[in-house]
């Protein structure tokens, strides 16, 4: 038993060495014949399939040494192990028709199977250095600047971490550019990863614009180009499955979102794409629990910006009851309390962003505002118009944007009033309306914002998001 626990102990904590580590990259020096090849495959785990080369050239880079073979999945006397998304539950492998074990966890990245390998390539890549590749003009107030400061030294030194506290709409992305700056200028490769394609969607073109001189990718499971080749990746997190130690700096957006908290193969996938000696940089509005036990205990530090960049508080949700919501609903009607919030609406120039609790509720909301907002449409996770239909909504084409909890966080719409249909549901829970209501108030220009919350009876959730907001707000004012 005790032979056991010490393989199982060594296996857990030591789990990354068989990537091949940075020193070991140095010392293998790279072939000339696939110098083409080297951006494309450092840093990356991947199934022969995923090689695009011919069975020669690749027996060569295998006899080579350029290429660490690695089992697929590995039997150990406790069960299976997937190396690639570090699943071990037992109930999610498989077996093939031919007795072939195979992971399920991670089988919308390609099936793995023990009968398979993952491959590692061995020569480092130097990539390219760029001296004030900082382009954006914009000055960051004070609150901004001390946070900027933070990351910058966090990005300066090894293997350290820093959790960045900062309010919906505080300015995150613009807190990175100073860090980013550095990390270029010193031929660092970063990764940016965030849970929601649609973030990654709308972060892309602002980097490109802040750092016009710097290849940038963004992978998600939608997106054109998966190479991932660049010296700057902007990924969702599910895309890290297929990296290994190949980050210098590695940033992780709204680390407290769905699926990130909930999967620990993401996790497991985040630590081991960044290098040995990499900057960890973790952002959020609303961290959960367990980073503010690390917090309390000093074993993350912090820097808390509590306030947003234009100087103005967090719109605080009001709450409105709405008993006969899901009554009416199967009706295929509205609430009235619904329909007369709408007909006082105080600002009508303002785009209208309505949460609903799942994809059907989107549908016959959709369906029942038609007859009184014409310009109106619904997204969900699995709409396949749903990244038109939201820069759509962004150009102003639509007036209205019903939609789930995939808008909850990261996009930013200038000027919309946000309601909350059901919002006692289980599916809003804290840190999910307190994200919900930073979508209103973002721009200097309108930073109000109207939050309505109706609901069948107040939840905790519901009770807790609005106290924070309150709280948020009081230690901006001290600001």
């Amino acid at each position: 038993m005790n032979k056991l626990f010490s393989y199982f102990q060594e296996s857990f904590f030591h789990d990354f060495s068989w990537i091949p580590s940075s020193l070991e990259r140095a010392t293998a020096p790279p072939d000339p014949r696939h110098e083409h090849f080297s951006a494309f495959l450092t840093g990356k785990l991947l199934l022969r399939n995923e090689i695009p080369l011919d069975n020669e050239s690749f027996q060569q880079m295998e006899s080579s040494e350029l290429l660490a073979t690695i089992p697929a999945i590995e039997k150990h006397p406790w069960g299976y192990k997937c190396r690639r998304c570090g699943n071990r539950k037992r109930h999610l492998f498989a077996s093939l028709p031919d007795g072939a074990v195979y992971c399920r966890n991670c089988i919308m990245m390609g099936r793995v199977s023990e009968k398979e390998h993952l491959y590692a390539y061995r020569p480092d890549v130097q990539w390219p250095k760029h001296v004030d590749a900082c382009q954006w003009n914009g000055e960051l107030t004070p609150a901004q600047q001390h946070a900027a400061n933070q990351i910058l030294s966090a990005i300066g030194k090894d293997s350290l971490r820093l959790l960045v506290w900062a309010v919906c709409g505080a300015g995150k992305t613009e807190m990175l550019f100073p860090g980013l700056n550095l990390a270029f200028a010193q031929g660092k490769r970063v990764c940016l990863a965030t849970p929601r394609a649609d973030v990654v969607q709308e972060l892309l073109p602002r980097f490109q614009s802040a750092f016009p001189s710097v290849e940038i990718q963004a992978l998600h499971g939608t997106s054109d180009d998966k190479s991932g080749s660049a010296p700057f990746i902007i990924a969702t997190t599910h895309q890290l499955l297929r990296f290994g130690r190949a980050f210098d700096v590695m940033i992780i957006d709204e680390i407290d979102a769905f699926p990130f908290h909930k999967d620990k193969s993401l996790t497991y996938a985040a630590d081991r794409a960044a290098k040995e000696t990499a900057a960890r940089i973790y952002l959020t509005a609303t961290p959960r629990p367990k980073h503010e036990r690390e917090i309390a205990r000093k074993r993350l530090p912090v820097v808390f910006v509590p306030r947003r960049f234009h100087g103005h508080p967090l719109p605080v949700p009001q709450f409105i009851t709405a008993f006969d919501f899901r009554k009416t609903l199967k009706h295929r009607e509205l609430s009235p309390k619904i329909l007369n919030w709408l007909k006082k609406r105080v600002n009508a120039d303002r785009q209208l962003l309505i949460f609903v609790p799942t994809i059907e509720d989107a549908v016959i909301v959709t369906d029942i505002l038609s007859f009184y907002i014409p310009s109106i449409t619904s997204v969900h996770a699995s709409d396949p118009e749903r990244s038109q239909k939201i820069q759509s909504f962004r150009d102003k084409s639509y007036e209205t944007l019903v939609t789930t909890t995939i808008l909850e966080r990261g996009v930013t719409f200038p000027s919309v009033d946000v309601l909350v249909f059901d919002s006692g549901h289980h599916v809003f829970d804290q840190a999910a309306l307190i994200q919900i209501a930073g979508r209103a108030g973002r721009s200097p220009d309108d930073p109000d914002g109207e939050v309505i919350f109706f609901h069948q009876g107040k939840t905790e959730a519901m009770v807790k998001a609005v106290e924070t907001i309150w709280k948020m707000n009081k230690l901006g004012r001290r600001m």
